[in-house]
C-alpha cells in the first residue's frame, strides 16, 4: 500500500518532500482549490497512484469548502469523468 503525505501545497509520495515519487500540487484561494500540477514516477506508473492523488485532493477540498478548477489536464479529465467528484467541481 502506498502512503499518500500532506506536504505544502501538495499531497505526494515518497520520503522526502522535496524529491517525491509522485505527486499533485495545488493552490488555495479564498474560496477555490486550483491543482496545477500532477506527477507519478516510472517506478510507480500504472498502479493508479494519479487518481489516488486525485481522491486525496477532492476530500481535502470538501473538508475545506473549497470548489476546485482542475487546471492540470490528468485532474480535469479524471474529475469530469468521475461523478462523485463533480460537487466540487468548479463550474466558473
Amino acid at each position: 500500500m502506498t502512503t499518500i503525505k500532506k506536504g505544502e501545497g501538495k499531497f505526494y509520495v515518497g520520503e522526502n518532500e522535496a524529491e517525491p515519487l509522485a505527486e499533485i500540487t495545488f493552490q488555495l484561494t479564498d474560496t477555490k482549490l486550483i491543482i496545477d500540477h500532477t506527477v507519478v514516477s516510472e517506478s510507480l506508473s500504472g498502479q493508479g497512484i494519479a487518481g489516488k492523488l486525485v481522491e486525496k485532493v477532492v476530500n481535502y477540498a470538501r473538508e475545506k469548502g473549497k470548489k476546485i478548477i482542475p487546471v492540470c489536464s490528468y485532474a480535469q479529465k479524471k474529475m469530469e469523468k468521475t461523478p462523485e467528484y463533480h460537487d466540487v467541481l468548479a463550474t466558473e
